[in-house]
């Protein structure tokens, strides 16, 4: 692929269409936004096409029709203009004629932002982005502009008009948040960055499963450390007699009918590493018992495992961290999971870190090296990216760079 960034395409003096990625959590009583933490991060790519002398329009979504969260961006437009320390216009409109009229009169040097892209219906619609050319949304604000930035990785493998359409008729380029993410999860798929970890746990055990068979369909992992519930489901697809409750919980999950999967995954010699203790619940007491002894609750891996994890972690040129080893919402079963992102942030290698809750345990982005340490905002991008799968925002500007060699 052909990744234009913003040192490839140069804005200067332009109108210039942003798609950022600004959805952030809501609480559902007030209706406040409970992180910014998205918005922080597009300040970057904004106030570098501003100080061109740009006029940056910015467009976003927020939520799902019929959700808590589907709400309108003005709170995000003061947030962005706290961090941005700059005015930003708020246009409670997204393509009709009162947010056309004030594209068209806007001063270069500014910036504004649209309201919420997805109260118009044909951002909710996934198809090509030849069709999305042709829609509505990208016939009537292209004309406006001189070029699209596409900063919003974390909705990248959505092929919706807002992320596909215009690089089709407008000059594009990647953003710096995107251009970082590609950046960072490139060095997944370079075979000079080796030894790889990928240190795979949460509860998402189907996603995860994904993953580990792209990983190692691909070889690009030399070994997959497992926690939380995908671990339980290799001890079972091992043969591990883990007890009646821990069985219960995963047929609760509804990951029993993935045993299967995982135990072909181990016949074909997949470098999979499954716990060899636990930490468990019983009675109200916290324990440690041999993956082969279980007599409580899995809630964490034991400190055994932690150990051995913590020394392939050492060796390591790349490690990618997607989810906990435990329950850390629990702080008795948080520790294997700090344990583990310390030495991998103490060590040499590239450490990528997915997933709101391996996240929430750094403490704060200012307290990491980010020539090292990359933190993904990409969720779903994040995924299917790792599992293997196209990401239709990053075709999309691939096919509006390879038109522009053309021309």
């Amino acid at each position: 692929m052909v990744i234009p960034t913003l040192d490839d395409v140069n804005f200067t003096n332009s109108k210039v269409l942003v798609r950022i990625d600004i959805n952030s959590p809501v609480d559902s009583k007030s209706g406040k936004l409970l992180d910014d933490s998205r918005i922080r991060a597009h300040v970057e790519t904004v106030k570098e096409l501003v100080e061109k002398g740009n006029g940056v329009v910015l467009v976003s979504h927020q939520g799902r029709p019929g959700d808590s969260d589907f709400i309108d961006l003005e709170e995000h437009s003061r947030l962005l203009q706290k961090h941005l320390d700059m005015e930003v216009e708020f246009v409670g409109d997204v393509m009709g004629p009162y947010a056309r009229e004030k594209i068209k009169n806007m001063k270069l040097g500014s910036v504004i932002l649209l309201d919420n892209v997805r109260f118009v219906s044909e951002e909710l619609i996934e198809a090509s982005p030849l069709q999305h050319a042709k829609s509505y949304l990208v016939r009537r604000l292209s004309p406006l502009f001189q070029g699209y930035v596409n900063d919003a990785f974390a909705a990248s493998h959505r092929s919706q008009a807002s992320l596909v359409g215009f690089p089709l008729v407008l000059k594009s380029s990647a953003g710096r948040v995107m251009e970082r993410e590609v950046s960072a999860l490139a060095k997944v798929f370079n075979p000079e960055d080796s030894p790889k970890i990928f240190i795979m746990g949460g509860g998402k055990v189907l996603d995860s499963l994904r993953i580990i068979e792209n990983l190692v369909k691909r070889r690009l992992a030399d070994r997959i450390l497992t926690g939380g519930l995908i671990a339980e489901l290799f001890a079972v697809a091992k043969g591990l007699d883990l007890g009646k409750e821990n069985l219960q919980v995963l047929e609760k999950a509804g990951v029993l009918g993935l045993i299967s999967r995982a135990r072909k995954l181990l016949l074909s010699g997949a470098p999979v590493e499954i716990p060899v203790d636990f930490k468990v619940e019983k009675g109200g007491q916290v324990h440690e018992e041999p993956a082969n002894k279980v007599t409580g609750i899995i809630k964490d891996v034991g400190s055994t495992t932690v150990n051995i994890y913590s020394s392939f972690v050492r060796d390591a040129k790349v490690i990618v961290m997607r989810g906990p080893m435990g329950v850390i919402e629990d702080e008795r079963f948080r520790e294997s999971s700090r344990a583990l992102l310390k030495n991998a942030l103490e060590n040499q290698g590239y450490v990528i870190i997915g997933g709101g809750h391996m996240i929430s345990l750094l403490g704060g982005e200012g307290q990491i090296d980010k020539s090292k340490v990359h933190v993904s905002t990409g969720g779903g991008a994040l995924l299917l990216f790792l599992a293997g799968e196209k990401l239709p925002a990053l075709e999309a500007l691939d096919m509006s760079a390879k038109e522009a060699m053309k021309a």
